[in-house]
């Protein structure tokens, strides 16, 4: 059944679901292989790592397929590699079987996202910093969800974790081949090109430096999900004091997320300084931590660093889809979530040779500079930009 265009309601069903689904399962791979496979914490870096990496080569597929081939049976392909490999799992998740399968999960998991914002930037009902917005709350609920379900079901076996993804897996297949398969329309040409401009697009540059800011800000978060943690406990502060704080960061997401989509009109208006501040409070989190030995500290930079995230992040995919190409909007799309999983990927790897090098402490400062570097240099390209705009 072809659609005229794709209703706002399956596009963000479809990232609540893939992101429930995928948090059933990769975020339990270093618990998994240590503690029932019995392999140890290197082997399961390395896997994760691997994980990461064919998602980027995921990412970057499902967006030159996009544009080159057609949206609906890219996402298609995504859903069904990610509904194949959750099957898989639930009768062989042995090893090497586990790793090998979840390797693929990755890269089925990196056409899919690639996919649904690429999907965002062709849907003309609402503005895509709005669709972008909602998105990204959609995807972190997908995973608060699926991070809550696992705490119950775990304890009766890692199995109905993997069926649990398979159904949600195969519900989103259906819901993509009644639903994804829209008529093909015109792209909106979005980049307004000055006169005597040249052909080339002026914001190039400009969304280079901003995907680099996006690569260093990746990999300093995932100090979060991997470094910290240690250091708290090194502190004398419990693993449940760690998981609170990411109840924390789930909690000002929900909160605070629709708020900034009610003011999207001028968000939108206004994306430098909502780019600029976003990346500027993820600095600042990791300032507070360079002296943070208090649990309250601790609290305190979480919450400077999740309103960065909800002010900085679902903007980025909406300042590309702006300045991007009208026949590369997939292209531009695969590269956010390229550059996103390469800081994911290589952000505990890293930080743990940061801190075993120098400190922890080095890591903090070093983060904190390497953003702040990275979002002035950005800054400064659009001021040159401007100032060169007003001369013409």
């Amino acid at each position: 059944m072809q659609q005229k265009e794709l209703k706002l309601k399956w596009l963000f069903l479809g990232s609540l679901v893939t992101n429930t689904g995928v948090s059933f399962i990769w975020p339990l791979t270093t618990i998994y292989m240590h503690e029932y496979l019995h392999e140890s914490l290197t082997v399961s870096g390395i896997v994760l790592f691997l994980y990461s990496m064919f998602m980027v080569v995921g990412n970057y597929a499902g967006g030159y397929l996009f544009d080159k081939w057609r949206p609906y049976p890219t996402i298609l392909m995504g859903i069904a590699i990610n509904t194949l490999a959750s099957a898989a799992l639930i009768f062989w998740h042995g090893w090497p079987t586990y790793a090998l399968l979840l390797i693929g999960l990755g890269f089925g998991n990196g056409i899919v996202v690639t996919a649904l914002n690429s999907y965002a930037t062709i849907v003309t009902s609402r503005k895509p910093s709005y669709i972008f917005n909602v998105l990204y709350f959609m995807s972190n609920l997908g995973l608060v969800i699926g991070t809550l379900v696992v705490g119950y079901i775990l304890p009766l076996g890692i199995t109905y974790l993997f069926m649990l993804a398979f159904a949600l897996f195969a519900l989103f297949f259906v819901v993509a081949l009644l639903f994804y398969r829209i008529a093909p329309r015109p792209k909106r040409e979005t980049v307004v090109k000055a006169a005597g401009a040249p052909e080339v697009n002026p914001y190039r540059t400009r969304i280079i430096l901003l995907l680099i800011t996006l690569l260093i800000t990746w990999i300093t978060y995932e100090q979060w999900q991997s470094n910290i943690s240690t250091y708290m406990l090194h502190l004398g502060m419990t693993v449940k004091d760690y998981s609170f704080l990411w109840t924390f960061n789930a909690v000002i997401i929900v909160i605070f997320q629709p708020v900034l989509t009610h003011f999207d009109d001028w968000l939108l208006e206004h994306i430098n300084l909502r780019l600029n501040l976003g990346f500027v409070l993820f600095a600042s989190a990791f300032l507070v931590l360079i002296w943070a030995k208090q649990y309250w500290l601790f609290l305190t930079s979480m919450g400077v660093l999740t309103l960065g995230e909800i002010l900085a992040l679902p903007a980025v995919s909406t300042f590309v889809e702006m300045y991007s190409p009208a026949n590369q909007k997939g292209r531009y799309q695969g590269f956010v979530q390229v550059f996103a999983s390469i800081g994911r990927a290589l952000g505990p790897l890293i930080g743990a040779l940061v801190i075993e090098g120098f400190s922890y402490q080095t890591l903090f400062i070093g983060s904190t500079l390497a953003i702040l570097i990275s979002v002035a240099i950005f800054a400064m390209n659009y001021r040159k930009a401007r100032a060169i705009r007003r001369r013409m």
